[in-house]
């Protein structure tokens, strides 16, 4: 390996929530897959062997061809926070907490460096590089935007010890700067203050926070205004969390995060089976509220700070798609843009493009809109009876046949090229459904996702049919944000309206998705209407199918009624 120009950078979010890996070869990014995907456990936790082993086979490497492995995390960067836990021992209701936080930050600390030891051995021929965490996030963030000078905003829980972090980027001549011009740090989360309250409202932190926005477009924010805007005051910085209302982070799974007042404020715990009651649609509805107001807050700071045109956005708050379109809607920036990966997984391209940028100077290609990075299956071999109980055949004109069947009432998995990135179906790892019949978003939250049926669908549209349906300024590729609707489409696909009157809507061209686009314009010819619902082909609890084996599991298991795989029509006997 050269020593001041690496050939081979692999990227890794590995031992922790959303395990990923990405790859860059010569200055390109040729790769990215989230290890769940193939392993087929929500949410995985481990080193993504299988992301890994793909990515080095599809370019004929080995483990001994990395010239550099960036991890997402930084360990020294933890033990900041745990001596700045002094300060709580002043008095207040966090002194009981003050140890357990240090040494937690200290533990994270130690057990982050131990990961960089394990990465070592597994890649003795590599250099090791430990990247800071926001800065990976809001390289990525920055670099899937294809704009040459924006505005970055990365909010999250926490990359160590920052929570929030501001910075200016620009391109020219092919060089970058990345300039980080605030930051704040924990216990100022505004990404753990949202994950305290979706625990406790009786849903998983760190994975079911979307439901609570869902759920929060049911409520009056009227009834706990008061208590979330004091539990999150803005301040000139931003913001600040008051610790009698929210509790002093401990990083322990076991550590409650809201405080007795809290509770006593607004209400018991929900388990997850107890009945949603007004109380619980209300206090999501403050929730969501201040989380729109302190993010739209702090967009307004980051343009200030950076006085560029455009503004993107990183972390897993960006995933908060109303807050996102809220600031799309304020005209703070000539355009908004949100990665396809946003939340911890996409960091494992922010870490490979920061060691690419250190030895270059430059960032990566491959990365500017792109979302269609994993394994492609190409023409799957199957047989009429692949599988027991199952029958398939194969499809001339396959766009033309799935709006057919859609536009007849069919709900439709789609599982077709490359595997996409982040969190959401962008059309290659789908479930597809016509927005004309109610009784088809039923049969879709009954017998097909089996999920709460307040949560809404979205729509997947013709990029130029798009203003047609929603009041949208610019593309929305990877349904980043939701958006109001116009008089059509209440009148005529009402069934993708939320009930706040929004859609997080992807928009869809030919030369991104030539098939998801040809079926858009098939089923428009059939109904008029050039607009599908498009949900992830996967049921609740499961990660996105990323194998065909994964895909017909999810059809033998699941209510959709056909499954198009590559070319392949399967439908159970």
């Amino acid at each position: 390996m050269s020593a001041s120009f690496p050939r081979v950078v692999l990227g890794l979010c590995a031992f922790t929530h959303d395990s990923a890996a990405a790859l860059i070869v010569d200055g390109h990014l040729v790769g990215f897959v989230e290890e769940e995907r193939l392993s087929g456990l929500k949410h995985d936790r481990g080193f993504p062997e299988h992301a890994v082993g793909w990515l080095l086979d599809s370019q004929g490497l080995t483990a001994d061809d990395v010239d550099e492995v960036a991890y997402n995390f930084v360990p020294h960067r933890y033990l900041p926070a745990a001596l700045a836990s002094i300060k709580h021992f002043a008095g207040g209701p966090s002194v009981a907490r003050v140890l357990p936080r240090a040494r937690s930050f200290v533990k994270v600390a130690t057990r982050t460096r131990r990961r960089l030891g394990q990465l070592r051995r597994r890649f003795p021929r590599a250099r090791v590089r430990a990247v800071p965490h926001h800065l990976a996030h809001g390289l990525y963030a920055f670099a899937a935007s294809g704009q040459d000078e924006a505005g970055v905003l990365v909010v999250d829980s926490l990359g160590e010890t920052d929570t929030t972090t501001l910075a200016a980027a620009q391109r020219s001549e092919g060089r970058v700067r990345y300039q980080q011009l605030a930051a704040l740090a924990d216990p100022t989360s505004l990404g753990y203050v949202y994950g305290a309250i979706t625990e406790h409202l009786g849903w998983r932190r760190g994975d079911e926070e979307g439901t609570v926005m869902a759920l929060a477009a049911l409520g009056d924010p009227a009834r706990f205004r008061a208590v979330l805007t004091e539990a999150v005051p803005l301040t000139e910085q931003g913001f600040t969390v008051d610790p009698r209302l929210i509790a002093l982070r401990v990083l322990s799974g076991r550590a409650r995060r809201l405080t007795d007042r809290f509770v006593q404020r607004t209400c018991p715990p929900r388990c997850g089976d107890e009945p949603v009651t007004a109380v619980h649609t209300d206090l999501a509805a403050a929730l969501q509220e201040r989380t729109e107001q302190v993010m739209l807050h702090l967009a307004r700071r980051a343009q200030q700070h950076a006085g560029a045109p455009a503004l993107c956005l990183g972390g897993g708050v960006a995933m908060n798609c109303v807050s996102v379109g809220r600031i799309a809607e304020a005209g703070l920036a000539e355009e908004v843009t949100v990665p396809p990966a946003p939340g911890d997984s996409g960091t494992a391209i922010g870490a490979a493009l920061a060691a690419w940028k250190d030895h270059t100077g430059r960032l990566a290609t491959g990365v500017a809109g792109a979302c269609y990075l994993g394994p492609d299956f190409g023409d799957v071999a199957l047989t009429a009876t692949h599988r027991p109980g199952m029958r398939a055949h194969r499809l001339d004109n396959r766009a033309r046949y799935v709006a057919e069947q859609l536009a007849a009432g069919a709900i439709v998995g789609v599982f077709t090229g490359a595997l996409e990135a982040g969190p959401r179906a962008l059309g290659h790892r789908s479930i597809l459904a016509s927005p004309l019949d109610a009784a088809v978003i039923d049969r879709l939250n009954r017998t097909v996702k089996y999920r709460e049926p307040f949560r809404p669908f979205a729509p997947v549209v013709l990029e130029d049919k798009a203003a047609d349906f929603f009041d949208l300024w610019q593309a929305s590729p990877f349904m980043s944000m939701a958006v109001g609707v116009t008089e059509q489409a209440r009148e005529r696909i009402p069934s993708i309206v939320h009930a706040n009157g929004t859609a997080r809507v992807q928009t869809v061209h030919a030369d991104q998705n030539p098939f998801l686009a040809a079926v858009l314009a098939e089923f428009a010819a059939l109904t008029g209407i050039p607009v599908l619902i498009n949900t992830s082909l996967n049921i609740k609890g499961k990660p996105i199918c990323g194998t065909p084996d994964m895909a017909l599991d999810c059809l033998a298991e699941s209510g959709i009624d056909a499954l198009l795989l590559e070319n392949w029509w399967v439908v159970r006997q």
